[in-house]
């Protein structure tokens, strides 16, 4: 069954990040001013703003992006309940016991998209592969490359609320990566939900 286009508006936002009417009216197939009704009673939900742009000769061009409401329909996956976890693990066992519990997850994750990724016979192969795990993980995870330089890209954080409570998270995720796509690449992050990025990019780089 077809998505709503108000569903379909949101979902296309939070995939690139920001788009103009233009861009949403050919994502949907209909009218620049079909697409602009849509957005309009978005907007005026608070789910979505606008945001004018100049780019170069011509009039500015209008922008549209998620608001913080528009973010929350893209929930953490039980977010409340870990957070209210990991405190209880601080306080009573203490910093040391969650830095072992954040690294056995890094040591899991790391042999389960190992096992998937060893198939792979190119960097693309493995990116291929490793957003593809991403995306059923809830990262809606997707690859591109720019010249000599690839970009992985989530647009969701399933974990944001943890992620949030400890970085620890982050910082095992970055280096996971970075084992995962081998050490002829370099791995950095150059956007970051946490720091008040749109989604989390990772450059890669020979």
């Amino acid at each position: 069954m077809k998505k709503p286009a108000a569903d379909r508006i949101l979902m296309f936002l939070k995939m690139r990040g920001e788009a103009t009417s233009l861009l949403i009216a050919e994502e949907l197939s209909i009218t620049k001013e079909g697409a602009r009704k849509h957005l309009l009673n978005l907007a005026q939900e608070g789910l979505i703003e606008s945001t004018v742009k100049n780019e170069g000769v011509g009039r500015p061009s209008i922008y549209y992006i998620l608001t913080p409401k528009g973010l929350s329909q893209f929930p953490d996956t039980h977010a409340e309940v870990t957070v209210q976890l990991l405190r209880s693990v601080k306080n009573l066992l203490g910093e040391n016991a969650l830095d072992l519990l954040i690294s056995d997850r890094e040591k899991n994750t790391h042999e389960r998209y190992e096992i998937v990724l060893s198939r792979a016979n190119s960097l693309e192969e493995r990116l291929n592969a490793l957003a593809e795990i991403r995306s059923r993980e809830g990262y809606m995870a997707e690859w591109k490359k720019e010249g000599n330089e690839y970009f992985l890209i989530e647009n969701h954080c399933p974990i944001c609320a943890a992620a949030t409570e400890c970085q620890g998270f982050c910082r095992a995720e970055l280096s996971n990566f970075q084992s995962l796509i081998g050490k002829e690449y370099t791995v950095e992050r150059v956007d970051h939900i946490i720091s008040g990025g749109q989604r989390c990019v990772y450059r890669i780089t020979p």
